[in-house]
This record gives structure tokens, sequence and C-alpha cells, in this order.
């Protein structure tokens, strides 16, 4: 009898130990599970097409790997041919609202559109001129709201409800390739800038399109442009460029800040902007209290990849802070499968030990929070 319930007791202890086990693997399963989801959400993606369907592989990666936006462009830089993913405002608002679809109401859907030379949106493709934020700017207060007006509707009436727009960047070298050259910058005043800036996120967010300055912490006194290679300001900045975003982000409306990939000695002497501790937790988190979503310009320009091996560039853009990383896959390769590649590198890279997964959770939760608005 004693042995009988001995041998019962044995066969429930293992039943029990198989029972512990197969709960621990789903419990790792679903952990796992849970990660790739907020990965996928840190991701803002580019992607060819002007009309998508159920097999387009953007479907794929919002709804399978979960990605938090897309980004829109009309020129594909790989190919070097037009059209991107815009050819006419009908076009456009149907692409929107079938991303929008397949995104569950969820998804943020990108562009820039400053005005001026940076205009996704182009006047020959139907849609209205955009002035630069130089000429708004130069024209007086209600030149720059009427813009700013005009772009919101618009953007708004295609279903993008993310402009990485205003540019913040003040004026410090109007010989600047990529900032002063294009009229990207509305003046060599920082308390100028600050009040257009501020004009441009009431206008946008009061219609539903998420604004973001750009670009921390700051690119107006570049002598080259990081699209191409690296871009040292480490003697030309000034700290008056952090003005416009300590001041904007007191006023409390600044939901997103994107980084730029300068290299800034005064403030990081070791990494760009978009990889730097100093620059997006010491300086934009701590010092200037920003709590909104911090997203990484392009990670395809060459500072970036001339630089950094992309598994280094994703673990440093993470720790540094960045919330969300925009993959344009617009720079000199097109890759259709970027997402569960890039996801996989980001697992892989928490389960060593090098990403700690807290900062994968504290983004996710940010990039939710601004969702909800």
């Amino acid at each position: 009898m004693i042995k009988a319930k001995m041998k019962h007791f044995s066969a429930l202890l293992i039943s029990l130990a198989l029972l512990c086990s197969c709960t621990q693997a789903q419990v790792r399963d679903d952990d796992d599970m849970t990660l790739r989801r907020e990965i996928g959400q840190m991701l803002v993606v580019g992607f060819r097409g002007t009309q998508v369907t159920d097999t387009s592989h953007i479907v794929r990666d919002i709804t399978q790997y979960n990605i938090g936006g897309v980004i829109l462009f009309e020129y594909d830089a790989p190919s070097h041919s037009r059209p991107r993913n815009i050819t006419s405002p009908s076009q456009l608002k149907r692409l929107c609202g079938k991303l929008q679809h397949y995104g569950k109401g969820r998804l943020l859907i990108g562009i820039d559109q400053e005005g001026g030379m940076v205009s996704r949106l182009k006047v020959k493709q139907g849609f209205p001129a955009f002035a630069s934020a130089q000429k708004t700017a130069s024209d007086g207060i209600d030149s720059v709201r009427y813009y700013a007006r005009l772009t919101a509707e618009t953007l708004a009436d295609l279903g993008i409800n993310l402009n990485f727009a205003p540019c913040v960047d003040v004026n410090i070298n109007p010989k600047c390739p990529v900032i002063g050259k294009l009229e990207r910058s509305f003046s060599t005043n920082p308390a100028t800038v600050t009040r257009c800036a501020a004009v441009w996120i009431e206008e946008q967010q009061r219609r539903g399109v998420t604004a973001c300055l750009k670009h921390f912490p700051g690119h107006g006194s570049s002598k080259a442009d990081t699209h191409l290679g690296i871009a040292d300001v480490s003697d030309s900045w000034k700290p008056s460029e952090l003005t416009p975003y300590r001041d904007l982000i007191a006023q409390g409306n600044v939901r997103m800040v994107m980084t730029t990939h300068v290299f800034n000695a005064r403030i990081d002497s070791l990494y760009p902007a978009t990889l730097s501790p100093s620059t997006l937790t010491t300086l934009l988190r701590d010092s200037l209290h920003f709590n909104g979503v911090i997203i990484t310009d392009d990670l395809a320009m060459g500072a970036m990849t001339q630089q950094y091996a992309y598994d280094e560039m994703l673990m440093r853009a993470i720790n540094a802070g960045a919330d969300m990383l925009c993959l344009s896959n617009n720079g000199s390769d097109y890759n259709p499968d970027i997402v569960p590649q890039t996801i996989d590198i980001i697992v892989d890279l928490v389960k060593q030990g090098l990403v700690p997964a807290k900062r994968i959770h504290d983004s996710a939760a940010r990039i939710a929070k601004l969702k909800k608005k």
C-alpha cells in the first residue's frame, strides 16, 4: 500500500514538474512575443509603392511585425526614379487610407513636408505650393501661420498624421548645404525660430497631425551634409541653438523630437548626437525635461552607414535614448526585409544583455502615449 502511494506521489511530482516546465516555456514565448511587438512599434519604415495589397511587404510589416509607422517619399533614391509613394492627392489619400486600414487606425503615417525645397508634395502632382520656412518667416508671422495651416489641413485631409516639421535649426551658417542653403531655417534669431515653430506646432496638432522638432541638438552651423558623411560642428555650434527646444518644450506641446547625426565634441567627444547618451538622455531628457518620443534621423544616411555597422548603430541609438528608429529604406540600398531583420538583431542584443529590456519597454510606453493623442 505504501509503495503504491509513493509511486502515485512520484508520478504526481513528475506531472507537476512537466506542467511547470511547460508554463515557464509559455511565459518565455509570451515575453519574447511582447518584446518583438514592442520593438516593432519603435520602427518607422519606408517602402516602395503607390498602392499596397495583402501581399505587399509593408503590409506584412504592419500586420505581422507591428511596426509603429511608415514614412512616405516622392523620390526613390536607390533606383534614382519616380514615383516612390506619391503621384497625386487622390492616389495618396487612397494609399494612406489603405495603410491605416491594415494598421487598425493606430499607424503613424509620416512625411517631410516643411515647404520650399523640402516638400514631398509637389505642385506638378496637384498639391498646393508651400513656401520655405525662411520665406514665410521673412514675410511675417501671419505668413507663417497661413502656410502652417495650409500644410496641416492638406496632410490631415490626406490621412497623414505625422509631419517631420518644423525644422528649428537656427541659421548660424547660411551656407550650410542641408539647412541654410535650402531655406529650411526660420531665422538666425533663436527667438524668431521659437515663435514660428510654436505656430507650426499649434496649427498641425489641433488638426491631428503630430509635429516633430528637428534636428537636435542643432544642424544649422554645419559645413557638411550628414546625408553624405560625417558633419563635425564642434567649433561652429552655439549653445543658443538649444533655445528653441528649451522654450518650446517648456510650453508643453512638443510630442516628438528628431535627432541629428552631427558630431559635436562640446556635448559628446565620442559619438554623434543620434548615438550619444550625453545628448539624448543627459541633455534632452534630464536637462531640457523632454518626456515625449525621440526619433532618430534616417539611419540610412552616410554619417551613420560610413562609420558604424548596423547592429552597433541600433544598439547605440537605443541605449542613447532613442525611442523610434527611422529606417527610410531610401538610401543607397533597398531592403524589403529590413523590418524582420532589424527586430531579430535587437532581440539578440537584448538577449546578450547589450540593450536593457527596460529601454524597449519605456520606448513602447512613450509611443503608446503619443498615439493616444
